[in-house]
């Protein structure tokens, strides 16, 4: 994963947009910070999710995903390797992040049929392997 399709994928989100903050790249959507690259280094991202999906995203890809230090990590602030990282990992994670900020019309309006016919409002992170 390059930090490029970190972006891409980050801003292909409805209504999301790219601004800076603090000497990094960050992606916004309802004018909330959901994710953001270069922090701490060029090597990584960050998305904005709950403790929960947090713990599912670690515990499925702890090489890829792993908890901000201090407090923001213990409120979801997430890292992710950029190196280790999957395409469809990342999407779903950025997704997941970029649902939790959303207005939930927006969001609604987003999801496909099939998955709100089965009952589904938010992006699973991925299985355990």
């Amino acid at each position: 994963m390059t930090p490029d399709a970190f972006r891409r994928l980050a801003l292909s989100l409805p209504e999301a947009v790219e601004v800076g903050h603090m000497g990094h790249p960050d992606f916004r959507v309802n004018g909330r910070i959901f994710a953001t690259l270069a922090y701490p280094d060029e090597g990584h991202g960050m998305v904005k999710l709950t403790p929960e999906q947090q713990e599912a995203f670690v515990s499925a890809e702890p090489r890829v995903f792993f908890p901000v230090k201090g407090g923001w990590g213990l409120k979801g602030a997430t890292l992710v390797r950029l190196h280790d990282a999957r395409i469809k990992s990342l999407r779903v994670a950025l997704a997941a992040a970029w649902q939790n900020l959303a207005p939930p019309k927006l969001w609604r309006e987003e999801t496909p049929r099939a998955t709100k016919k089965a009952g589904a409002t938010r992006p699973r992170p991925p299985r355990k392997r």
